[in-house]
Formats: C-alpha cells, sequence, structure tokens
C-alpha cells in the first residue's frame, strides 16, 4: 500500500464499489463488518458522536484519538462528526440517509428508537435501504434491550465454560471472539441483503443478535449426543476436551498436527514410528478410533517428543500429513509465508506515520477489493461529506454547531 495511494484515496475496486454505507457503530463489532464493506469498495461514511469512538481511546497512539485499537478497524472509511442529540444533526443525517445504501449501528433497539433512527423512521426516509445492526440479544425476545459486551456474550454462551470443562475453571477466550466473529456475520448478512435489494428492489432490516449467533456457532459441534430428540450421549464434543488434545511438545518447541480420515491415519502412525498401531483394530477405523482418541494422541506425542520440530515437518510433509509449528505473535511479524504473501502492509499516515496493517484476506479474480484509505482523524471529512449531500455552507455549520471534532 503505497504513500500515494492512502493519500489520494486511490481508485475504488471492489465488488462493492458504488455501494455508500452510513457507519454509527463503535467499539469492535460493528466496525469490523464496515471495514470489511470498505475493503470491498464501499464508501463508508463513519458517524461519529464529538468525543468519536471510544476506540479511539485504546492503545498505543501518536496523536489523540487515534488509538492501534482504532487504527486496526476503520480503514477505508471517511469520518463525520455529528451530535445526534441536537434535531439538526439529526435532521442532516436523514439527508444522508436519502443517497445510502446501508445503514449500521451498534445502539440498543430503544436508543435507536429515541434518537428517532430505528428501521421504520430510516425505511420511511428510504424504503431501499439495507438497515443494519448487531445487539446483544434477539429484538423479538425478553433480553431486547439488555447491554451485552464480548466477555458476557462468550460467558453466557458456553464458550467460557469450554475451558472449564478442560482445565477445570471457565476462562475466556484471549481475544474479543464474540465481537469479531458477529462483525464478519453482519458484514456477510449485509452482502446477502444487498443481492436480495438487487432482485427486488427492497431494502430490509438484518438483525445479527450476539447471543444467538455465538450460541449457534459454539453448539455446531457441541451440541453432539443432544441433537436427536432422544439423547444419545452427552452435549459437547468429547475430544476436544480429551487433555491429550494439545500441541506436541518437540525437542526445541511444540508442533500442532492433525489426521482426520482413516487413510491420514494409516500415513501418520507409520511415520512417527508406530506402524504396529496401523493395523490395530482399535485405531484402523475412526468408528472405533473416536473412541480411543485420548490413548492414541498420548502415543503420538511420546514419539513427537524425541525429535526437532524442523525434523517432524520433513517428516510429516512426506506423509502428507498437515503440520505446523506453534508461533507467538511476535513470531508471526517475521514468519516468512506471511511475509512471501505480503500479509503485512506498511503504509505512512497522515497523522501518525509508519502505520502497519493487515491485507484483506479474501481474493476475488474480477473484483478485488483495495486498501484506499487510511483510518480517518475524527471529523476529518464531516464537511467533504455534506458538501458532496448537496448542503450549503450555512447548513453545514448549522449541522455541525459546536460539536466539530473535539476529542474528549
Amino acid at each position: 500500500m503505497s504513500e500515494a495511494l492512502e493519500r489520494s484515496g486511490g481508485p475504488v475496486t471492489g465488488p462493492l464499489s458504488g455501494i455508500r454505507v452510513l457507519d454509527l457503530s463503535i467499539n469492535i463489532l460493528g466496525p469490523t463488518a464496515t471495514q470489511l464493506l470498505g475493503d470491498m469498495g464501499a464508501d463508508v461514511i463513519k458517524i461519529e458522536s464529538p468525543g468519536g469512538d471510544q476506540n479511539r481511546y485504546t492503545g498505543p497512539s501518536r496523536t489523540e484519538a487515534m488509538g492501534v485499537l482504532y487504527l486496526n478497524a476503520n480503514r477505508n472509511k471517511r469520518s463525520v462528526v455529528l451530535d445526534l442529540k441536537r434535531p439538526e444533526a439529526v435532521a442532516a443525517l436523514m439527508r444522508l440517509v436519502d443517497g445510502a445504501d446501508v445503514f449500521v449501528h451498534s445502539l440498543r433497539p430503544s436508543t435507536a428508537e429515541r434518537l428517532g433512527i430505528g428501521y421504520a423512521a430510516i425505511a420511511a426516509r428510504n424504503p431501499r435501504i439495507v438497515y443494519a445492526f448487531g445487539p446483544g440479544y434477539r429484538g423479538d425476545g425478553p433480553n431486547r434491550d439488555r447491554p451485552a459486551f464480548d466477555d458476557v456474550i462468550q460467558g453466557e454462551t458456553g464458550l467460557a465454560a469450554l475451558a472449564w470443562l478442560q482445565q477445570g475453571e471457565p476462562r475466556f477466550m484471549p481475544m474479543v471472539m464474540a465481537d469479531k466473529l458477529c462483525g464478519q456475520i453482519l458484514a456477510s448478512a449485509i452482502g446477502m441483503a444487498l443481492f436480495h435489494r438487487e432482485r427486488t428492489g427492497r431494502g430490509q432490516q438484518v438483525e445479527v443478535p450476539m447471543f444467538e449467533t455465538m450460541l449457534a456457532f459454539n453448539l455446531l459441534e457441541h451440541l453432539w449426543g443432544a441433537a436427536h430428540n432422544e439423547p444419545r450421549g452427552d452435549i459437547g464434543y468429547p475430544r476436544t476436551f480429551m487433555p491429550e488434545r494439545r500441541p506436541c511438545r518437540t525437542a526445541d518447541g511444540y508442533l500442532c498436527l492433525m489426521a482426520s480420515s482413516d487413510d491420514q491415519w494409516q500415513r501418520l502412525l507409520p511415520a512417527v514410528g508406530l506402524p504396529e498401531l496401523a493395523d490395530d483394530p482399535r485405531y484402523r477405523k475412526l468408528v472405533n478410533r473416536s473412541r480411543h482418541f485420548g490413548e492414541l494422541y498420548a502415543q503420538v506425542a511420546e514419539k513427537i517428543a524425541l525429535r526437532t520440530t524442523d525434523e517432524w515437518r520433513v517428516i510429516l510433509d512426506a506423509a502428507d500429513i498437515p503440520n505446523a509449528p506453534v508461533r507467538t505473535l511476535v513470531d508471526l511479524m517475521n514468519d516468512p509465508y506471511v511475509q512471501a504473501t505480503g500479509f503485512f502492509r506498511d503504509y505512512e499516515h497522515p497523522t501518525e506515520g509508519p502505520v502497519t496493517t493487515t491485507s484483506i484476506p479474501v481474493r476475488f479474480s474480477d473484483s478485488p477489493g483495495s486498501l484506499r484509505r487510511p483510518p480517518p482523524k475524527l471529523g476529518e471529512h464531516t464537511r467533504e461529506v455534506l458538501r458532496e449531500a448537496g448542503f450549503t455552507e450555512a447548513e453545514i455549520t448549522a449541522a455541525m454547531g459546536s460539536g466539530s471534532a473535539h476529542p474528549r
């Protein structure tokens, strides 16, 4: 990503080129979704309060209101400051709605309605709009307006309890898993709604509730025996809770390896020095092997401990067995494969100086996404966007009031 491309805004490419998104979301879930839309060519206008998205103040920063957590989720966007507590600002937002394709927020339903930007009000203004949000819970349930954050959802959907079953106490996944995954799904759902609109001409409301989304995610494998109306086993996928299911210690580090099919196990066992187990009736077929995974994993791990990670990679690659070393976050910054594919992109931010970001992982052969804009300063594009929407200078001044970009 070149300095010139970032500073100029660059050419717009991607499957969503020509789509305009009004993004009223903050934190991680909504911004993750809208950054994906921006990467795919959408013109994302980030509508912020005078204080800005609170993630602007999270993590190291060179200048105020440009924290690294904000930088990592807000590229390919323009920032407009509107204080929606002021009627003039709400009126300005509604004029922007007229020319928008997508409206995204991270408010509770009752808050959106109180501000006059609930689905009914937005759809009345623009029936073709896709109105999307990621609340904590479904809008037709008793928890409709309960607050929810990633940690709460991880606990409530059984994710934190998975560690309890394996390690003896509940633990959060060491990442904001619910926010990031729900953000990815929200972006996907918006794309589906836009496809529907192209066929029918109709917009609609898109709701991705965190609780139900993460519950479905968790139970895909863990519903297990409860999948039958008359349970045929315990709930929870047993293999994932085995203490033996972990990276194998090698002579100089750790190695991850995975055999799944009968054929893979027939290649793996001789490769690690356990050829006699390949014909053992306990391990030859999956239906029996699954009852003995713990002891099988333990025997494989004993053999893996005898050689170095690099030695095992050569052996396992020759046997066509999926394997990889355990890499730390620091390791990843200099990983040869990551460098070969250009995953990390360096660019010069107008105020933050040299910045590293990730490339776009999804590839389109005919309409690739692009990295065009660095994460914007608070309110950087307020006047620009309002002028594009046909506002006069007097109207822009009225809409901005005294709430032009002033970080808290």
